[in-house]
């Protein structure tokens, strides 16, 4: 019988590969409560209507990427692409929104069908975060600092680059766009075959074209800049002040407009060089037109979402991943003889006294060189052993497996005040 596989681009996240996920999602969640944002969750799928209101029918996600179809009831219902539409949904529905701040964030799966390759998959992962009922550029601000800290704390901020633009707003691009038509129209027949399609439907996104020959063309165009009102140029230089003000580098980006319909004023992207070709590790900007847009009253909102696969992949490219995350057990209790109820019960100690570590107490029998190459296999900085002597008389032999040091035996008070002295992420007391 020929064995099931998971569908294309919808990979397993494997044991090994775990860990690395669990420390990111950790200091994502902890800087975040820190600059006080509290957790939303949404379902996975939504109506269809939501993402076409929302990111804008002649976009490529919703003409080409999402996953539709219709439910036994004949609805139109869409896994979900991205995270800040089913946010401003569940944040309008629940009242979340009527004059009030809110500061939110959010993880979990996303679904684009495209050509699966390394850092894009069908199903993937974001951290997402969003602010709703504040218009000044201070909270734009805020965010960029907060990732940057986020990038420091991870010890990648030497490998990213924060990219800036203002988009104005939705007058000042619909006069910039005619501008930019009237300017490429003339050059039609040397634009890339997806450039021609969007010239008339979506023309800012050939600013964003990833072909050269379309890139070289663009050099005398129009600039978005030269359109924008003054509410927009005051935002746009306020934020900068405010990121120069805070230290964090940037590069203003006259070509960069995002791919989704409801931005505008504030976009960005934290890109790097350390993955090819998909260098976005994070990107997102201001919609302030979307509640609204979505059915709510007027609400300034600001957001943004990281990409979880190409953040683990840039840690392990940039080599910074502690070592103590591949360390899945510290300490590793060995049963020698008759003794499986008192190591089941020292076990249970371990975790009550030294709640900071990892204990994996050793089951299935097998001899003491076998448990002995199954502590070491495992990564366990100490090995305890516990035969029926030192069971029965209350103790505990105590072997270094990383140290060169001579095997010790101890009272379990001694131990456990061991354990509790011992670094475990420098392997010394």
């Amino acid at each position: 019988m020929k064995k099931i596989q998971s569908i294309r681009g919808m990979n397993d996240l494997l044991p090994d590969e775990s860990p690395v996920w669990q420390y990111l999602e950790k200091t994502v969640s902890e800087l975040l409560a820190r600059y006080g944002y509290r957790e939303i969750r949404f379902p996975i799928l939504e109506p269809t209507e939501l993402f076409k209101r929302s990111i804008g029918e002649v976009t490529d996600i919703v003409e080409k990427e999402m996953y539709t179809f219709d439910d036994r009831n004949g609805d139109s219902v869409t896994l979900r692409p991205e995270g800040t539409a089913g946010c401003v949904r569940a944040c309008e529905q629940h009242g979340l929104t009527f004059n009030q701040v809110q500061r939110l964030w959010y993880q979990g799966p996303m679904f684009r069908y495209e050509r699966p390759q390394k850092g894009r998959l069908r199903q993937f992962h974001q951290i997402g975060i969003e602010v709703f009922g504040l218009e000044g550029p201070d909270i734009d601000a805020e965010q960029l600092v907060m990732i940057w800290r986020l990038w420091q704390q991870l010890g990648i901020d030497q490998v990213v680059t924060l990219e800036v633009n203002s988009l104005g707003t939705v007058e000042s691009r619909g006069r910039y766009r005619d501008a930019l038509v009237e300017f490429l129209e003339s050059r039609k027949e040397l634009l890339d075959e997806d450039s021609q399609r969007r010239l008339y439907s979506n023309p800012m996104r050939i600013l964003d074209s990833k072909n050269p020959e379309t890139q070289k063309l663009l050099d005398g165009a129009p600039q978005l800049a030269d359109f924008l009102e003054d509410e927009s140029r005051q935002h746009f230089e306020q934020l900068l002040c405010l990121l120069d003000g805070a230290g964090v580098p940037y590069r203003v980006n006259p070509r960069l407009v995002r791919g989704l319909d409801y931005y505008g004023k504030t976009v960005f992207e934290w890109v790097t060089n350390a993955l090819g070709a998909q260098g976005t590790v994070c990107a997102g900007g201001r919609y302030d037109g979307l509640v609204e847009q979505l059915g709510g009253k007027h609400t300034p909102a600001v957001g943004f979402a990281m990409g979880v696969e190409r953040l683990v992949l840039l840690l392990d490219a940039a080599g910074v991943v502690p070592d103590s995350i591949a360390r899945r057990v510290d300490v590793y209790l060995l049963a020698a003889g008759d003794v499986q109820v008192q190591a089941l019960q020292l076990g249970e100690t371990l975790r009550s006294q030294c709640p900071q570590l990892r204990v994996l107490n050793h089951c299935g029998g097998g001899s003491f060189k076998s448990q002995m190459k199954k502590a070491d296999r495992c990564g366990a900085q100490i090995a305890l052993i516990l035969g029926e002597d030192e069971a029965a008389s209350g103790k505990v032999s105590v072997k270094f497996l990383r140290e060169d040091k001579p095997q010790q035996t101890m009272s379990i008070t001694e131990t456990l005040a061991m354990l509790n002295e011992y670094d475990f992420e420098k392997g010394e007391v």
